[in-house]
């Protein structure tokens, strides 16, 4: 199983395309979408590229291969021009090893404010724009940053789940952080 994930597209066309190229590039199966998909947001300048339209009418071209969460940029009126769910607040994923992915935004749940876990499940969000991938007792925590509005000095990134280690890379190949599942 290979996922790969991406969050705070912000409605940027040219991060989108990024994101989309390494996808296919990666051969992942899906494509984990963790909020602000859209709308820029009110405490964002308006990022070049900025096309909703345009976002929503490439990602659509993907809606079988995505599974998204409803980031705090996000609205039902966003979900009208995307074919795709994107409505909900979190989404589960099981991993053939048994472990759960905890997928959601940040915004509600976050490293700080889990969900029950388990011992060995991961909680995957976005949200903070910040890169992480580190086990903090017994679970791990896993954020790929932002492609469109990266923070503290952070390159874009987006995230990896392959071979049971969880990455998060830039769009010039560099490891920012990683950590294994086993």
């Amino acid at each position: 199983m290979k996922l790969f994930f991406a969050s705070d597209l912000h409605g940027c066309l040219p991060a989108t395309e990024k994101v989309l190229a390494e996808y296919r590039k990666s051969g992942a199966e899906t494509l984990v979408i963790l909020g602000d998909v859209l709308n820029h947001g009110p405490r964002n300048p308006v990022p070049d590229g900025y096309n909703p339209p345009a976002v929503s009418e490439l990602l659509n071209q993907y809606a079988d291969q995505i599974i998204a969460v409803r980031g705090n940029c996000d609205s039902e009126v966003d979900q009208m021009l995307l074919s795709f769910p994107m409505m909900m607040d979190y989404a589960w994923v099981m991993l053939p090893s048994g472990q759960r992915l905890f997928l959601t935004h940040g915004h509600l749940y976050n490293s700080n404010k889990r969900p029950p876990l388990k011992q060995g499940d991961v909680i995957v969000h976005g949200h903070t724009h910040i890169p992480v991938a580190e086990l903090d007792n017994g679970q791990f925590i896993f954020n790929p940053g932002s492609i469109t509005f990266p923070r503290d000095g952070y390159a874009a990134s987006y995230g990896l789940l392959e071979d049971n280690q969880l990455s998060v890379v830039t769009f010039d190949g560099e490891v920012l952080a990683q950590t294994s599942l086993s």
